[in-house]
C-alpha cells in the first residue's frame, strides 16, 4: 500500500477511485464501503485510495466538542492494508487547511491522485464552509472529467452505524456492543511502564498501560481482554481506574495477564476489550479485594473458553 501525506507532491502509477473521511474506528458500515471500493476499482484496472485527516477535523475547529478518537493513523493504516486499498493518504488537519475551497482540493485530488471516480456519503461535503457537498462536486466533475458516486449509509436495526455511536457505546462500557459494530474488539495498545507493584505482592501481577490521551477509554471498571504481546493472544483482566482500595488517586489501565510471567517493562502492548465485568469498587479489606480479583479472573477464563468453543463450532461448520 503506498502512503501519502502530502497531495503537493503526490505522483500514482495508474487512475484512481478514491473516497474521502475521518473513518475514525473502521467500523463496519466503511468496512463495506472500503471493500466495494477495493473490489471495483480492481475491476476496472484503477486503483483503490481512502483520503483521511489526523487530528480529527473537530479537534481542531471545534477543540471543546473534539472526540475521543477509536483509531490512531497507525491502526488506520494497518486496517485498510489488510483490505487491499492501494493508496492511504493521510493528510494533517489544520485551520489552514480548513480555509481550503472545495475546488482547490478536489483540483489537487484530480491532478495529483489521477481521480477519475470520488465515492461519498449523502450528507457529505468538503472544503471551506462545506461548500463541496454532493451537488457541487458532481458539477466539478462534469467540469473536469470525473465521477461522483454516492453511497448509502450501513444500518444496525434502522440505527445508521456511526463512530459517534460508538464512542457512546464505550463511554457507557458497552465493549461487547461495541466489537458488533466495528467487526473486532475494541483495542487500546501503548507501552508498559512500571507501576506500585501491589499486585505481584497480592498474587496478580499487572502491566500498567499507558495510552495516547486522545483514545477513547472505556469506563472505570473490570474487563475480560485479550493482550496482544508480540503475535501471541493472551486472555487477561483489565482494570481501568483510581485504585480506590489504596486511595492512589492515580488513574491506571493495569492488565493481569493470566498465565504469562515474562517482564514486559518498556514493551509495547494492545489489550482487546471483549466485555465489562464489573464497575470499579473500593473495598477495606485486603484479602476480599483478592476473592474479588481471583473471581474476575474465574469469570473470565469461563467467557473466553466459551468464546473459543463457539468459534471452534463456527469453523467446523464452514468447512464440508
Amino acid at each position: 500500500m503506498q502512503v501519502i501525506d502530502d497531495l503537493s507532491t503526490a505522483t500514482v502509477e495508474r487512475p484512481t477511485v478514491v473516497t474521502i473521511g475521518s473513518f475514525d474506528g473502521l467500523h463496519i458500515g466503511h468496512q463495506q464501503l472500503v471493500r466495494e471500493l477495493v473490489s471495483y476499482a480492481r475491476s476496472v484496472g484503477k486503483l483503490s485510495a481512502v483520503v483521511t485527516f489526523h487530528p480529527h477535523p473537530r479537534a481542531v475547529l471545534r477543540p471543546w466538542l473534539g472526540p475521543k478518537v477509536l483509531t490512531t493513523p497507525g491502526e488506520k493504516a494497518v486496517l485498510l492494508a489488510q483490505m487491499g486499498v492501494d493508496v492511504f493518504v493521510l493528510l494533517r488537519f489544520s485551520k489552514e487547511m480548513a480555509q481550503t475551497s472545495a475546488p482547490d482540493f478536489v483540483a489537487m485530488l484530480h491532478s495529483r491522485l489521477r481521480m477519475e471516480e470520488l465515492w461519498v456519503g449523502e450528507d457529505f461535503a468538503l472544503g471551506r464552509g462545506r461548500e463541496g457537498n454532493v451537488t457541487a462536486l458532481r458539477e466539478m466533475g462534469e467540469r473536469w472529467g470525473f465521477r461522483v458516486h454516492v453511497i448509502r449509509p450501513i444500518a444496525v436495526n434502522g440505527q445508521v452505524i456511526s463512530s459517534t455511536w460508538i464512542r457512546e457505546l464505550l463511554a457507557q462500557g458497552q465493549v461487547d456492543q461495541a466489537r458488533q459494530l466495528l467487526g473486532r474488539p475494541y483495542s487500546l495498545a501503548g507501552e508498559v511502564v512500571a507501576g506500585a507493584r501491589r499486585g505481584r505482592c497480592l498474587g496478580f501481577p499487572t502491566a500498567n498501560l499507558s495510552v495516547r490521551p486522545e483514545r477513547a477509554v472505556p469506563p472505570n471498571g473490570v474487563y475480560a481482554v485479550y493482550a496482544l504481546i508480540g503475535d501471541e493472544r493472551w486472555p487477561a483482566v483489565a482494570n481501568i481506574g483510581e485504585r480506590p482500595s489504596f486511595n492512589s488517586g492515580q488513574w491506571t489501565i493495569e492488565v493481569h495477564i493470566i498465565g504469562y510471567e515474562g517482564d514486559l517493562y518498556g514493551r509495547d502492548l494492545v489489550i482487546e476489550f471483549i466485555k465489562r465485568l464489573r464497575p470499579e469498587r473500593r473495598f477495606t479489606d485486603i484479602c476480599e479485594l483478592v476473592a474479588q480479583i481471583a473471581r474476575d479472573v474465574e469469570e473470565a477464563r469461563r467467557l473466553f473458553a466459551a468464546e473459543a468453543t463457539e468459534a471452534r463450532e463456527e469453523h467446523e461448520e464452514r468447512i464440508p
